[in-house]
C-alpha cells in the first residue's frame, strides 16, 4: 500500500534521441496538453555544442510550461545550458561532484537499475530520485536489469526520496507501476510514438494519476 500522504505520480517525459525537425512543435502540443513534471534532453550524437544548440529551444518550451528540464548523463551540459537537473547512469558521475558544480537548487537524479543498494548509497550521496527500471521490455535501449514492483513498495514505503519508474511504461501498462508506488513514471515511446499522438498520451497518462 502506498503512502496517502505522498504526492500522486507525475509524468517524466524523456526525449528521444532525434530531436530535430518539427520535434519542439511536438515537445509543445505534450506540454500544453495536460501537466508534465520533468523532460530529460537524451541526445547522445554531436559534440556538447551541437546538443546545445539542440537543447535550447526545448528548454525555452519547458520553462514556459513550467516544466523542469533535465539533462541526460552530462554535468558539463546542464551547467553549461543552466538546467534544472541532470540524470546521472552509473557510469556518468557522482552525485556529489555534480551538486559541487551545478549547485544546491538543481534536481539529481541516479539510475539505480533494480538495486535497492545502489538507491540507498544514491540517497546517501545527495541525489533528489532514484530511478529504478526497466519494468517492461523497450526499444528505447538495450534492458540489461529488469525491475519489479516489489523493489517500488519497497522504496515508497521506506523512503521519502522520490522514485521514478522507467521503461517499457505506456498507458496500457502504467496503473501496476502507479498503484506500487511510483512517484515519477519516465515514459518515451509511449508517448512520442502513441497511435492517437503525443497530446493524447499525456492526457491518457494525467488521467490515470
Amino acid at each position: 500500500m502506498t503512502d496517502p500522504a505522498r504526492i500522486p505520480c507525475q509524468l517524466y517525459l524523456i526525449s528521444p534521441l532525434d530531436v530535430g525537425g518539427d520535434f519542439p512543435e511536438r515537445l509543445r502540443a505534450a506540454l500544453s496538453a495536460a501537466p508534465v513534471a520533468a523532460f530529460q534532453f537524451r541526445v547522445k550524437e554531436g559534440d556538447q555544442h551541437e546538443q546545445a544548440r539542440l537543447a535550447a529551444p526545448l528548454q525555452a518550451i519547458c520553462a514556459e510550461y513550467d516544466t523542469a528540464f533535465i539533462v541526460n548523463d552530462s554535468i558539463a551540459l546542464a551547467k553549461r545550458l543552466g538546467a534544472d537537473g541532470v540524470h546521472l547512469g552509473q557510469s556518468d558521475g557522482d552525485p556529489r561532484e555534480a551538486r559541487e558544480v551545478l549547485g544546491r537548487d538543481v534536481q539529481i537524479g541516479v539510475t539505480c537499475h533494480d538495486s535497492r543498494h545502489l538507491a540507498m548509497e544514491a540517497g546517501e550521496a545527495g541525489a533528489d530520485y532514484v530511478a529504478f527500471g526497466a519494468f517492461y521490455p523497450t526499444l528505447t535501449k538495450e534492458v540489461s536489469h529488469q525491475a519489479d514492483l516489489e523493489t517500488l513498495i519497497w522504496w515508497s514505503t521506506m523512503f521519502e526520496l522520490p522514485c521514478v519508474a522507467i521503461g517499457g511504461i505506456t498507458v496500457e501498462n502504467a496503473a501496476p507501476v502507479i498503484a506500487a508506488g511510483a512517484d515519477f513514471i519516465a515514459v518515451s515511446a509511449g508517448v512520442w510514438q502513441h497511435p492517437d499522438g503525443e497530446a493524447a498520451a499525456v492526457k491518457a497518462f494525467n488521467a490515470l494519476f
